[in-house]
C-alpha cells in the first residue's frame, strides 16, 4: 500500500471508529433512585430543577428580594408553575466572606415560609442550612430535603438527617463560608471531591442513613478556583459514587463572570442555561438555579433527546 492509500485507510477507520462510539446524549439512562422521607423518586430519565428562594438579606444574587414573608412564598409558587420540582428555602447567606446567622434567626426566616409554601404546594421543599436545629425546625414544618453545604460534617445534623428521613444533599466545601475561597489547595480536585463523598456516604450509612437517601453535590465555587471549576465541569461524571445521585449549583455564580467579565449576578442568565445543558447530559440529576423556566426547559431538552 502506498503512504496516501495507508493515510486514507487510516482517515476511514478513524471515521468508522467515531460513528462506532456510543454517543453521551443517546446513552441507556441508568437506575438513579433518591429516597425522601420513605419515598423513591426515579431521576434516571428525568431530573428535578431545585428554584433557589433566599430569605435572606444578604445572598449574592437575589438577598433581599424575598425577605418578607408575602413576596417569599409568591416567588416560591411562581418558581413551581415555571417547571421548579424542588423549592430550596434558605435562611442563611453561604456567599464568600458571608457572616453568620444564629439559628434561632434562620428559624424566624425559613419555617414561617416552608410552612407557607407547604400548604399551596406539593412540590419538594428543601431546606439549605448548617444548622441540626435549623433543620428539624424545617422538616417539621414541612420540609422533605435538608441542603448542607458543609456536607453534614456537624454530628448533630447527621443525627437529625437520620431521625426525620429527610432526602440529604451532601456539598463538598474546603474551608468554611468566610474562609472558603482564601487560596483552596487540591493535589487532584476531582479525585478529592470524589474521595470526600465515599467517606461522607460510609459515615452517614454508619449512623442507619442509606446511600439512597443521598444526593451528592461537588460544590462549585466553595473553595475552588477558577482551574479548580473547570476541572469539576470536565471530570463531572468521574464524581458518581456507585449509582448514586448527583446534585450542582452552578446559578450566577462567578465562574462566569471570571469567564465573561460579567459582573452582573442576575445577567448570568443564558451562560447558567449552557451549564445546566453540560451538567444534564454529564449526568446531574439534580441542578439548583435561580432562573427556573429556561433552566427547566434546558433539561429536558436534554433528556427528551437522550430518552428518545
Amino acid at each position: 500500500m502506498t503512504a496516501l492509500g495507508a493515510l486514507a485507510s487510516g482517515r476511514r477507520d478513524a471515521h468508522q471508529a467515531r460513528l462506532n462510539e456510543p454517543r453521551r446524549l443517546l446513552r441507556k439512562p441508568m437506575s438513579r433512585i433518591w429516597r425522601i422521607r420513605g419515598k423513591d423518586h426515579d431521576l434516571s430519565k428525568r431530573g428535578l430543577i431545585m428554584g433557589v428562594l433566599n430569605v435572606t438579606p444578604d445572598s449574592f444574587s437575589d438577598g433581599g428580594k424575598y425577605f418578607d414573608l408575602e413576596s417569599a412564598v409568591a416567588h416560591g409558587l411562581e418558581m413551581v408553575a415555571q417547571g421548579a420540582n424542588i423549592l430550596d428555602v434558605g435562611g442563611e447567606s453561604t456567599r464568600p466572606g458571608a457572616d453568620p446567622v444564629d439559628a434561632s434567626e434562620e428559624i424566624r426566616r425559613v419555617v414561617p415560609a416552608i410552612q407557607s409554601l407547604r400548604a399551596k404546594t406539593s412540590a419538594l421543599i428543601s431546606v439549605d442550612t448548617m444548622k441540626a436545629d435549623v433543620a428539624l425546625a424545617a422538616i417539621t414544618a414541612g420540609a422533605d430535603i435538608i441542603n448542607d453545604v458543609t456536607g453534614f460534617s456537624d454530628p448533630a445534623m447527621i443525627q437529625a438527617a437520620a431521625e426525620t428521613g429527610a432526602g440529604l444533599i451532601v456539598m463538598h466545601m474546603q474551608g468554611t463560608p468566610r474562609t472558603m475561597q482564601t487560596h483552596p489547595e487540591y493535589e487532584d480536585v476531582v479525585r478529592d471531591v470524589r474521595d470526600f463523598f465515599v467517606r461522607r456516604l460510609e459515615k452517614l450509612a454508619a449512623a442507619g442513613i442509606p446511600p439512597a437517601s443521598v444526593a451528592l453535590d461537588p460544590g462549585f465555587g466553595f473553595g475552588k478556583t477558577h482551574e479548580h471549576n473547570l476541572a469539576l465541569l470536565r471530570s463531572f461524571s468521574r464524581l458518581r459514587v456507585n449509582d448514586g445521585v448527583l446534585a450542582v449549583g452552578v446559578s450566577r455564580k462567578s465562574m462566569i463572570a471570571r469567564l465573561l467579565q460579567n459582573t452582573d449576578p442576575a445577567s448570568r442568565y443564558w451562560p447558567t442555561v449552557a451549564l445546566t445543558s453540560w451538567l444534564r447530559d454529564a449526568g446531574a440529576e439534580v441542578i439548583r438555579v435561580h432562573d427556573v423556566k429556561p433552566n427547566a426547559e434546558a433539561m429536558r431538552m436534554i433528556e427528551a433527546i437522550q430518552n428518545g
